[in-house]
């Protein structure tokens, strides 16, 4: 890749986890949001699909908060009220246009209770034509479960050869790829399990990363934190959540790479945002880490927004105040100086 590129890329990757700024997942699945609207009463139709995203991407002043946002196939083909695509409605709030790429994580062959995600076919032409659709940046989601007998190394290694040849095809288009392995917060795991699993696909991870040529100057990482199952008896507290995230990461994570963007991976906000704020917190006691450490969250900040929104346009306003508090909240996370008595002042 030539200077120029790498020069490039590197720039969009350091916009995107710039300083107290984080990224939207809004890249939900059709049968994810139909999940989410069904819990909350909205009717999952296209048009509900449109407003919802037009009332999160046009809160005033999300660009603030914000620095990027992930969206899904539908939603980037998809216009505002005004006839806006939602790329220009971003990139008029300050905000990066990016797109999910990746075809969904499907069982793996001969290795059951495990996943490895699909849409490598025709990634080439599809990147060409988000590009014309203006987006920066794209994200491919890989998933590792944790259970009895599982992560195998061989899922882990599929799921990392395929994260870095996606990474390649979207450098050599010009854009930013969010690498996303996730280890799944699903079970009743303790948080050593979750951090040897953690520590194998990230040190995998990158390893095919350096094999097909990726320049990781001009990459973001989406990794889940290093955290108990949901349903361990003892889960650990916010600071050992980070600490063991912290050490994880200095032992896997190359310091060329501009950031880290953590998904909440079914966290609660307010954990979500905790987390975030005490790495921070604890990386300004240690002096400092070479990539800035930020948030990429889908549910932590759409939860309450969405329940608020109800799919009545009467409803907006509020939903989006809601949205950006939460935003806030994280950028305020991300420089940690997050304050718990901040929401109690603002609920």
């Amino acid at each position: 890749m030539e200077a120029k590129d790498v020069s490039r890329l590197e720039g969009t990757a350091r916009e995107m986890v710039a300083p107290r700024k984080g990224i939207l997942a809004a890249d939900e699945s059709y049968g994810t949001i139909n999940k989410r609207f069904t819990a909350v009463g909205i009717e999952d139709s296209e048009d509900n699909r449109r407003a919802y995203r037009e009332m999160l991407f046009t809160a005033d002043g999300v660009g603030n908060y914000l620095s990027g946002v992930i969206m899904f196939d539908e939603t980037i083909r998809q216009k505002s009220s005004d006839g806006r695509p939602f790329a220009k409605v971003l990139e008029e709030q300050g905000v990066l246009p990016g797109i999910k790429v990746d075809q969904g994580a499907k069982d793996m062959a001969l290795s059951p209770g495990e996943k490895l995600t699909e849409g490598l076919d025709g990634l080439r032409e599809r990147l060409a034509e988000y590009v014309d659709m203006g987006a920066r940046f794209t994200k491919w989601r890989a998933v590792i479960t944790i259970d009895d007998g599982i992560p195998t190394r061989r899922c882990i290694d599929a799921n990392a050869h395929v994260l870095a040849r996606y990474a390649a095809l979207v450098q050599e288009a010009g854009m930013v790829p969010i690498v996303e392995p996730e280890v799944l917060i699903d079970g009743t795991h303790s948080i050593d399990d979750c951090y040897e699993a953690t520590l194998a696909t990230l040190h995998s991870t990158f390893d095919e990363i350096h094999k097909q040529n990726v320049e990781p100057r001009g990459l973001i990482l989406k990794p889940n934190m290093v955290i108990s199952g949901k349903d361990a008896s003892n889960r650990a507290d916010v600071d050992t959540v980070a600490r063991y995230t912290l050490e994880c990461l200095l032992r896997t994570v190359p310091a060329a790479v501009p950031g880290i963007a953590f998904l909440s991976g079914g966290q609660s906000d307010r954990e979500a945002t905790a987390h975030l704020d005490s790495m921070n917190r604890q990386a300004a006691e240690m002096g400092g880490l070479p990539w800035e450490v930020t948030f990429s969250y889908a549910r932590a900040l759409q939860d309450l927004p969405m329940r608020t929104w109800k799919g009545d346009d009467s409803n907006a306003s509020e939903a989006q105040r809601i949205f950006l508090h939460r935003a806030k909240m994280n950028s305020l996370a991300h420089a940690g100086e997050y304050d718990e008595n901040l929401e109690e002042s603002a609920a």
